[in-house]
């Protein structure tokens, strides 16, 4: 399985915690289409026997584009790669773009999933976040989405300063009441150099707190599975048959390719990510050259990759598989640094995978780290 992801880098504003690449500038909307569409074709023998089964568009923010313009883009990536019968094609919106006209436009093309950046159901979290949607339009869009789409999913944003355990499950429940099969949530991360790092540094926020976050989790984790949802990996919930194929194939290692500024590709040898700069990667592209740097991975960088993303899933690590593709040192190795862990049941041991307890689902990426091979080549 292989997939394709678009990067559209632009937003109709910036939200103050968002750190990803994009433009609030749309004047040079039209030349980047034209530009990724060109590159999807200048990368057309990356993929030439694989079959590809799915096709994202993330960003920035892809639905302010048009109808036609996705349709170019899904038609270039016809014409350049062989794709599967029932491909899954996903698009990132907005709900202020899915107007009613917009959503039944888009259900009339390729697009068969729907992710809609909800992030939250109240006012208060809404304009702290500097999100171009209010808490009417986020439940009006669910709505008529609905109308038209069966395969939804919508992203929640849990930890922030002043939300209170309540305030967070009512959110998780009225997500639960539209009966949408997938819901993605994350934990609010101040990362450096965004309006959110510069209020929290001023006093204007209040700090984001680890302990805040994990008690959310654990409500969300908790609420979710009771309603019938899997957490399939720690971010992502669904319900059964609605697990994205786009994002599973992230935590399975995958091949995909990245079109557009900013976006990254890995091969199973290689990873590669694009230059996030919207005016050198359209110079680059007009002159038919691919403005990405690459690294070749080593066994150990594979290893802590398999270790990062296998223990933030419900599939874990396989410890055959690491005595298979790394050898005895590495599955030693790894066994010997989550004795620690198994015994504060954060991670346990069912046969030959190793995974995450409930307890430790949120620790994952920590507890991961301790698990790399720092010296083996």
């Amino acid at each position: 399985m292989t997939g394709i992801y678009i990067h559209i880098p632009f937003c109709k504003q910036a939200c103050h915690y968002c750190d990803f690449h994009f433009s609030t500038q749309m004047g040079k909307k039209e030349a980047m289409v034209r530009a990724l569409s060109k590159e999807i074709a200048l990368r057309k023998n990356e993929f030439k026997n694989e079959v590809v089964e799915t096709i994202y568009f993330g960003g920035g923010t892809p639905s302010v584009l048009n109808v036609s313009e996705i349709e170019l883009l899904i038609d270039s990536v016809y014409k350049a790669y062989k794709v599967s019968s029932k491909p899954e094609i996903t698009l990132e919106a907005n709900p202020d773009d899915l107007s009613k006209s917009k959503i039944e436009e888009f259900s009339n093309s390729p697009i068969n999933r729907l992710s809609i950046g909800i992030q939250s159901f109240f006012e208060e979290d809404l304009k702290l976040m500097n999100r171009a949607h209010n808490a009417s339009e986020a439940q009006r869009c669910i709505q008529q989405a609905k109308k038209h789409f069966k395969n939804i999913s919508i992203d929640l944003i849990y930890g922030m300063p002043g939300m209170t355990n309540e305030r967070w499950k009512q959110n998780i429940d009225k997500a639960i009441s539209f009966q949408i099969p997938h819901i993605s949530s994350y934990a609010l991360t101040v990362e450096p150099k965004t309006a959110l790092a510069n209020f929290v540094k001023k006093g204007l926020v209040k700090p984001v707190e680890d302990e805040v976050a994990q008690a959310h989790f654990t409500v969300l984790n908790d609420t979710l599975t009771n309603a019938g949802y899997n957490c399939y990996e720690i971010s992502n919930f669904a319900k059964p048959n609605y697990f994205s194929k786009n994002n599973s194939a992230y935590w399975k290692q995958k091949k995909y390719i990245g079109i557009g500024p900013s976006a990254h590709s890995f091969d199973g040898i290689r990873r590669g990510w694009n230059i996030n700069n919207n005016p050198k990667y359209l110079k680059a592209i007009e002159n038919s050259e691919l403005p990405m740097e690459v690294e070749v991975l080593s066994k150990t960088d594979k290893y802590n990759e398999y270790i990062m993303t296998g223990l933030r899933t419900i599939w874990g690590v396989s410890l055959s598989k690491i005595d298979t593709e790394y050898g005895n040192k590495y599955k030693d190795y790894l066994l010997q640094q989550a004795a620690k862990y198994i015994e504060q049941h954060l991670l346990y041991l069912d046969n030959d995978t190793l995974l995450a307890t409930k307890k430790g689902k949120f620790l994952a990426d920590g507890i991961a780290s301790d698990l790399f091979m720092l010296n083996l080549k």
